[in-house]
């Protein structure tokens, strides 16, 4: 496999990753991936797209990710990973599409408009 640079993203999270084969080292901002993610279940959000294709361990994978929050962060480098294992063997599309990883979650936060308190909540109306 040649070296495959992709890009993902997930609300304000933008995840660039470099992946060729290899042992399976996944390096997440120059540190590795158990240090960055301390929850075992963000960790697995990362795998999920290798997991279920078998190909655990099998590549080395280089992620530069920046914005969001941590759990925004594990979903656009799950997004980047599928895009990347796409474009090396297109057959698998079917089934990462299938599970929903070849999809841009297009949910994000909601503006705050004026003369409300939140996005939605108005502030407390008093009859008297």
């Amino acid at each position: 496999m040649a070296a495959t640079n992709t890009s993902g993203r997930r609300k304000t999270s933008v995840a660039r990753i470099y992946m060729q084969a290899g042992q399976g080292n996944i390096t997440i901002n120059d540190r590795d991936m158990k240090s960055y993610f301390a929850n075992e279940l963000l960790e697995n959000i990362v795998n999920q797209p290798l997991a279920i294709l078998e190909q655990v361990g099998q590549y080395d994978i280089k992620v530069n990710v920046s914005g969001g929050g941590i759990a925004g962060q594990a979903e656009a480098i799950r997004l980047a990973i599928s895009k990347a294992l796409v474009s090396d063997n297109a057959e698998v599309k079917s089934a990462l599409r299938k599970e929903g990883f070849m999809t841009r979650d297009p949910r994000m936060v909601e503006r705050k408009k004026f003369g409300k308190a939140k996005a939605r909540r108005s502030f407390q109306f008093s009859k008297r």
